[in-house]
């Protein structure tokens, strides 16, 4: 019984992290190639500093990992399957959200699994 606990209390925390967009959105874009700060914050539009609070998150949790290249400082997911079971999940999110269709879920499942 405690293992299982275990388990659970460790996947909460992941649902805890996953609850910001933003981080969602990292995770996506992480998916398929190595970012730094400035490029996440082009892709999200996003200020660099906002984006690099959620990236210190990640790298807390060991979400994502940095490599370091002079000044620069690259992100990668540490495990690239979480973002597969994001786009997984949008199966949940369908027929929950007003005023967004199945055909921009569609949109986002393809634009996020093309870079999984």
């Amino acid at each position: 019984m405690p293992n299982r606990q275990l388990v659970a209390r460790e996947l909460a925390e992941v649902f805890k992290l996953l609850s910001h967009p933003d981080r969602v959105r990292i995770i996506e874009e992480l998916a398929s190639s190595e970012l730094d700060v400035n490029g996440l914050a082009e892709l999200l539009e996003s200020p660099g500093t906002r984006v690099s609070q959620h990236l210190a998150k990640l790298k807390a949790h060991r979400v994502v990992e940095e490599r370091r290249d002079g000044r620069h400082h690259f992100y990668h997911l540490k495990q690239p399957d979480l973002a597969r079971w994001i786009v997984d999940g949008l199966t949940f999110v369908e027929g929950r959200l007003l005023g967004v269709s199945e055909g921009q879920i569609a949109t986002v499942r393809e634009l996020w699994a093309g870079s999984s």
